[in-house]
Order: C-alpha cells, then sequence, then structure tokens
C-alpha cells in the first residue's frame, strides 16, 4: 500500500482557556459546575495531535479538521493513550493484510494501543445520575477496514461505543469529536477510584491505525452545548418508496417519525460524528454516518430498509425489531441468581443464536414496583448481565448481546395482585439485527 506523509502546515499550539474546558494546554484537568455538566474530567490537551488548530477553528464545532502529517512522535509529557499513533494488536506486521498510512508509517512497540486512564477522586462529592463521554478521534475507518474494535471501561466491554466507532469511517488524518452516554453498567463504575478506558481490535487482521487527542468526562450533563440538525429521508430499499411513521434516531439524543413522505427532522444532535439509524416495522435497521455541525442542518440523508428476514424461536416466527418475553427465566428472590429453569430458556437461547450468527439481540430486565425504584433498577441490570454473562459462557460473541435493566419503569401489568406483579417480573428478548 502506499503511504503518503502530508506535509500541512499548521500554526503552533496557542493556549485557550473556556468556561467548558478550562485550559486547553492542561493534561488533566477537572472542572465543576460548567455550562456542559455538574462536573468535567479532561484526559489529554486540546491541541489536534500537537499540530495545533487553524485560526479560529473549534473543534466542538463538529467541522474537520485539516488534515495534519504523519508519523510524529508523542511528546513526553503527553498524556498516556493521547497524542499518539495506535495500531491494534491483530495486525501483525510481516502478515498481507491490509493497512493504511498510520499502521505502514510506524514500528512496534511504540505503536502499540495504551489506555486511557481516568481519575475519578475528585467528584466523590457528587451524587452521579448520568453521564457521557466525549472523545475527539482521529483517522478511524473500521467500515474501509473491515475491522472489529472493542471499547473496554475498566476491562469490560462497551458494546453501544464499539456501535458507534465501528461506523466510523474518517478516511484520511483527520479529527472530529464523538458523544456518547454510558449505560448504567458504566455509571456503576463510576463509583470507584478511575476509569480505564481501552480501545483495541484484537481480533481481525487489518492495519487501521488510530489516534486520540483527549478523552472528556461529563459527570450529569446539563445539555448539549454544540448542537445541529439532521434532515433526512427513509425509504422502501427495493420500491424506492417513502415509508411513512419510520423511526429515525440518534441513540441516546433524539428520536422522530416520519411524515408521509417519509421525511424526518432530528433537531438539538450534539456536533461531531453521529450514527443516525433508520427503522420500520418488517424491516431491518439501517444507518449511516452523519457529520452534524454546530447550528446547521445537514444535507438530506437517504436511509434505505431493506425488507426483514425471519426466524423461529420458541415457536414464535420473528422479525428483526420484535419483542418476546422469556417466561422460563427465572432467579433467587432479590438476587441475580439464575435458577435451573432459567438457565434451560438460555441454553434454547444460545442455540438459537449459534444457528444465526449474524443476530444482536437486546435483553432488557424488569420488576415490580415493590421498594425502591433505584435499586429495582439495579437489580434488573444485574439480572440481565447474568444472563449474558451465562450467553457469553456457551460462546455466544459478547459483541452480539447489549442489555439494559428497566426496574418497575415498564410494567405490563398493574402491580395490584401478586399475579400482575409476577408479569412484571421478566426478562424480554429483542431482535436488534438479523
Amino acid at each position: 500500500m502506499l503511504v503518503l506523509f502530508f506535509s500541512y502546515s499548521f500554526p503552533s499550539f496557542a493556549q485557550t482557556t473556556t468556561a467548558a474546558d478550562g485550559n486547553w494546554t492542561k493534561q488533566f484537568l477537572v472542572l465543576k459546575n460548567t455550562p456542559e455538566a455538574d462536573a468535567m474530567i479532561r484526559v489529554g490537551d486540546i491541541d489536534n495531535l500537537s499540530h495545533g488548530w487553524a485560526e479560529g477553528f473549534n473543534p466542538f464545532s463538529g467541522r474537520n479538521t485539516d488534515p495534519h502529517g504523519y508519523p510524529w512522535e508523542p511528546g513526553k509529557n503527553d498524556a498516556p493513550g493521547t497524542d499518539r499513533i495506535m495500531v491494534p494488536t491483530g495486525y501483525k506486521y510481516g502478515s498481507e493484510a491490509s493497512h493504511e498510512g498510520y499502521a505502514g508509517s510506524t514500528e512496534r512497540p511504540a505503536n502499540n494501543p495504551v489506555p486511557v486512564f481516568i481519575s475519578l477522586k475528585d467528584i466523590k462529592d457528587i451524587s452521579v445520575t448520568a453521564a457521557a463521554l466525549q472523545l475527539f478521534i482521529d483517522d478511524f475507518q473500521s467500515p474501509e477496514f473491515q475491522k472489529k474494535f472493542q471499547f473496554k471501561i475498566n476491562g469490560q466491554r462497551f458494546i453501544e461505543a464499539e456501535k458507534i466507532i465501528n461506523g466510523v469511517n474518517q478516511g484520511g488524518p483527520v479529527g472530529k469529536l464523538i458523544t456518547i452516554k454510558l449505560t448504567g453498567e458504566q455509571l456503576a463504575m463510576l463509583q470507584a477510584d478511575s476509569l480505564v478506558i481501552f480501545i483495541d481490535d484484537p481480533v481481525t487482521e487489518a492495519g487501521d491505525g488510530f489516534a486520540i487527542d483527549f478523552v472528556k468526562l461529563l459527570i450529569n450533563p446539563k445539555g448539549i452545548l454544540y448542537k445541529g440538525s439532521i434532515k433526512g429521508t427513509i425509504i422502501d430499499e427495493e420500491t424506492k418508496k417513502p415509508i411513512a411513521n419510520a423511526t429515525a434516531e440518534v441513540k441516546d439524543y433524539g428520536m422522530v417519525q416520519t411524515d408521509a413522505e417519509g421525511n424526518f427532522l432530528l433537531q438539538a444532535v450534539p456536533a461531531g460524528l453521529n450514527m443516525v439509524a433508520g427503522s420500520a416495522a418488517g424491516y431491518s435497521v439501517a444507518q449511516k454516518q452523519v457529520d452534524v455541525i454546530e447550528g446547521e442542518t445537514t444535507e438530506n440523508v437517504v436511509l434505505e430498509l431493506k425488507r426483514s428476514g425471519k426466524v423461529k424461536f420458541n415457536d414464535k416466527t420473528l422479525q428483526e425489531g420484535d419483542n418476546i418475553v422469556m417466561k422460563n427465566i427465572q432467579f433467587q428472590v432479590n438476587s441475580a441468581v439464575l435458577l435451573a429453569a432459567g438457565k434451560q430458556e438460555l441454553d434454547k437461547l444460545a442455540a438459537f443464536m449459534n444457528q444465526n450468527p449474524s443476530m444482536e439481540i437486546l435483553l432488557s430486565g424488569h420488576t415490580s414496583s415493590e421498594g425502591s425504584a433505584s435499586l429495582n433498577r439495579q437489580l434488573s441490570l444485574k439480572r440481565v448481565r447474568s444472563c449474558k454473562d451465562y450467553l457469553i459462557s456457551k460462546g455466544i460473541d459478547e459483541g452480539l448481546i447489549t442489555i439494559k435493566g428497566l426496574g418497575p419503569d415498564q410494567p405490563v401489568a398493574p402491580n395490584d395482585t401478586e399475579a400482575n406483579r409476577a408479569k412484571n417480573r421478566r426478562v424480554e428478548l429483542k431482535i436488534t439485527k438479523l
């Protein structure tokens, strides 16, 4: 592969201080009560991988940086995991696997992936109810190289984040912001003294090098500081006709229905790289990467949906998007320990997934309303985590399973009798991809 070395000239890094991000030259910074959140923790300086910004450029605006030169040496004071070229461990030098410039212009061990360490000791006085990560990422090209990046926090895979970065195709040495909300599992990790974020692809062999300029953790976000809008149309792939009442969604940041002409408008979407997904009953989900620019509306995004295939599970015919109750999954009282009947039901699900190896699922946990709603959400999350761990022990790829603990928030019956409360204590299965 031909390796190009860009020679664009950037201004030297100049100190900038803002209310949301403080002093941009700091390698580690904690700010409280910012315009964005109750607290902001940043690791890495905001300097475009030490290349600097064009005059007046705002890295939070969602605009691409200009292409920059490579390779480069990380500065001796740069926070670990930032401002350096990293090449996934799955790529073996000397193999015939394809690679791009970052991999071809650097060597082991200097380009091995390095984790980003975020200390949480300064936020122990804050009651955390929500959180989001922002990463300024550079040169991810997963779709082009068929990468399968794993995004781990404290050693546990963050599947929702993986779906985002594995959809990003930056196509060159340019940077862009992404924003990812933490799920209930990651929120629980904020009680620890630190978070360790590690991105790698140990599985595939393609050499898709990447870099990270900085990582921000927003505690109890107050709202989106830089935002834009996405307009688009959802159509049937075969007939090219618009699909009315379809759903357009940027996960965690907006969901709308299409009008009679299949058109939609998603507003207040975070500036930067976003994945917009289209779905409709009887169709498979389709998604596209969208660049959202602060204060602007995108050009029209067309999402073409294919008719979903069908599978049979527990004597029911299911399509992508269908939801069923896993009636036989049982646990010990006030516990996440699976009973024998629950394991038998999950054995059937594992066999079903092995028969459909590209299928992805969502397991959601639900409880009745007795006791604390917060504790019930935690219990329901632990229970579906137990289900996920059991499926993994049966050889199912962890990346195919997402989980959600909803506690008493979505009852299917009134919580007025024991029989009805038993109906509300359930695990639901949703097929998210076929």
